[in-house]
């Protein structure tokens, strides 16, 4: 069996991992460069570079998985665009995984039985990427932009209280702890994405998800709201 590499760069974090049949090879968390930026653009492609040869070089890697989304415009463009080039140069496929559901499988091993997990992620502009499952693992909400006060409405109508993780729940902990959500302490690592869940989720799920991986934004760019702001400015 080959192994799959996955990596994902949609939150601040550079996530990358190398794993095989369920066994981890490598595994590798990249956070913020010393000036506060995130490190995609200078960490990804020796951190993958690492992980291929942790598991054996390219010819023993079956798929590239990569985190579409949602989270950092720039951040998702780095990663696919690197997960495509990768695959342009190996002829490997290419497999997109939802940001939000490998943040929902890290919550999913830390869920009590029965109880829901929310995935939060923080969107800035005061509003938070959101997704929730059932303890059974049934999506009850799709991928979703919402204000705190919104989220913390639909955590209201849940049948128990989630387990929710993320920089979104951290952020944002107040209005949701409030509502009932138990949200876990800043420095626990189920705020945080993890690559090998990419990883998890592309090899369960690699026959079913097309070879293009598409970004989920669930809003447009900070850029394109400008210079329709400013469009509309010019044109009033």
């Amino acid at each position: 069996m080959k192994a799959i590499v996955g990596f994902d760069t949609a939150t601040a974090d550079t996530a990358v991992c190398a794993m095989r049949g369920g066994e981890l090879l490598h595994e590798e968390l990249v956070g913020l460069a010393p000036g506060g930026a995130p490190s995609h653009s200078t960490a990804l492609l020796g951190e993958v570079e690492r992980a291929v040869a942790a598991a054996g070089g390219w010819g023993e890697v079956s798929r590239i998985a990569v985190g579409i989304g949602p989270g950092s415009f720039v951040g998702i463009r780095i990663g696919i665009a690197t997960a495509n080039g990768f695959a342009a140069s190996t002829g490997l496929p290419v497999t997109g995984v939802g940001t939000l559901e490998a943040l929902g499988r890290g919550l999913e091993e830390r869920a009590a039985p029965g109880q829901p997990r929310l995935a939060v992620l923080d969107a800035r502009r005061g509003e938070a990427f959101a997704a929730c499952w059932s303890a059974i693992g049934e999506q009850l909400w799709e991928p979703l932009v919402a204000a705190p006060e919104v989220l913390a409405e639909r955590i209201a109508e849940l049948p128990a209280p989630p387990l929710a993780g993320g920089s979104g729940a951290v952020r944002f902990r107040q209005e949701l702890a409030g509502r009932g959500a138990i949200i876990p302490g800043d420095p626990d690592p189920v705020h945080r994405v993890s690559a090998r869940h990419v990883c998890a989720l592309a090899e369960a799920a690699a026959g079913e998800r097309g070879e293009r991986p598409q970004p989920i934004y669930l809003r447009p760019p900070d850029a394109q709201r400008w210079r329709e702001r400013h469009d509309s400015q010019r044109g009033g």
